[in-house]
């Protein structure tokens, strides 16, 4: 069988290494960078066509431990929806948009998933079917939405959806990580200083203390025997607190039942509750409004949804929504029988269903609690930072003061 010009081509960006180089341009200044090429002979011919006369060129040393691969985020699964939306928009070919998209991408790994689904359209393989290859990172609605614009012809329209939907869903994911970040970021730090002073500081001032001789004041020695039995188990508290938390994480991967006692727990919680259940309303509206007006049928349009609530309590109901609606039942009869529901979303959709404008409804719905989360959040954010500093300030000056008790004590006596 004959070589082609493109197995040629392709052998060789195969064996392309990567080489550092320094030289002079057109107009005489010094420039250094990164290039590819197969060896140093080429690589030299490539930055003279480019108007560089090479000084230096090498070989890029590897990783003594090889190099490690950056994870694929959804907030770069995003990023590549709305940059191909935008080429596709302008007029660029698909095969050459997946092109511009990967050389604009600092993530590798990102760039190597482009590049293998740019592979698999040019081998005639549709641009949903090769994003279904790769279901780690696009998910099947995000699928079902692609072959549904490739369908109808409306490609650059349904990516465009498809990345406004993703950047409305990581943006609500920002905010949640936000409202626990930082409370828990506090409370890192207040232990690992407490731990600092019960184990470093206060025996130090214990001894000498003990060389003054007299009784310590009730609150000093009760620091005290803190520190003593800080020195003598720490790592057993360490070890109990990292277990802890590695039970927990793995409780909620393993067993159902915990991970559905946690999400109704969180649902309740007093600060916390209402942040999570306006963010599970808003992305069971937003997929649902960016589903429905794709063209998928409201029953298919509430098993997506129901993934994407992000809540398990929120995933039985919408379920349940979805049998009911598949039977023939009003969606906004289905949603007022779920009790999760607030009554103005369910008004909305009552409004949406009779008017035949259920998807601008969702729409509406979905951005008003959105913007709920967000004000929450700041809301948490403002009221976390005195309670804080107040719990900082008892626990850290509390150390502080059990130990110049006993000093102040002598002051007096004197």
């Amino acid at each position: 069988m004959a070589t082609t010009a493109a197995d040629i081509k392709q052998k060789n960006a195969t064996k392309a290494d990567v080489f550092t180089y320094t030289g002079t341009d057109k107009r005489g200044r010094k420039v250094s960078g990164e290039i590819g090429g197969a060896n140093i002979a080429l690589v030299r011919a490539q930055l003279r066509r480019q108007g560089i006369v090479p000084d230096r060129v090498k070989k890029k040393a590897k990783p003594l431990l090889g190099e490690r691969k950056k994870p694929i985020k959804p907030a770069d699964v995003a990023v590549f929806t709305r940059q191909l939306a935008t080429m596709m928009k302008a007029g660029v070919p698909l095969v050459q948009a997946f092109e511009i998209v990967a050389d604009g991408l600092e993530n590798p790994s990102m760039k190597a998933l482009i590049k293998t689904i740019k592979s698999d359209v040019e081998g005639g393989t549709s641009f949903a079917q090769a994003l279904k290859r790769q279901p780690a990172h696009f998910d099947d609605l995000f699928c079902s939405l692609v072959d549904a614009g490739e369908q109808a012809g409306a490609l650059e329209t349904m990516l465009d959806r498809l990345a406004t939907y993703k950047e409305k869903t990581e943006a609500l994911k920002a905010k949640i990580k936000k409202a626990m970040t930082y409370p828990i970021a506090v409370l890192v730090v207040a232990f690992v200083v407490t731990a600092i002073l019960l184990i470093k500081v206060v025996p130090q001032f214990e001894s000498m203390f003990t060389s003054f001789g007299g009784e310590l004041p009730a609150f000093t020695q009760i620091v005290v025997a803190m520190s003593e039995w800080a020195q003598a188990y720490w790592f057993i508290l360490l070890g109990g607190i990292i277990g802890a938390i590695f039970a927990t994480k793995t409780a909620l991967k393993k067993s159902e039942k915990f991970a559905y006692l946690v999400d109704r727990g969180l649902l309740k919680a007093p600060v916390v509750g209402p942040i999570v259940t306006h963010s599970a309303i808003a992305r069971y509206c937003r997929t649902l409004s960016t589903t429905f007006a794709a063209g998928v049928p409201l029953v298919e349009a509430l098993g997506s949804a129901a993934g994407a609530a992000g809540n398990r309590l929120y995933f039985d109901a919408i379920k349940v929504i979805q049998d009911d609606v598949s039977t023939g039942q009003q969606l906004q009869f289905s949603m007022r029988a779920s009790n999760l529901f607030p009554n103005m979303v369910i008004q909305m959709v009552s409004i949406g269903e009779e008017s035949g404008a259920l998807d601008e409804m969702l729409h509406k719905a979905a951005t008003h609690y959105e913007e709920a989360v967000d004000n929450s959040v700041d809301n948490l954010t403002s009221l976390m930072e005195p309670m804080i500093m107040s719990f900082l300030g008892v626990v850290i000056g509390g150390l502080v003061i059990a130990m110049y008790l006993p000093i102040f004590q002598m002051g007096s006596v004197v």
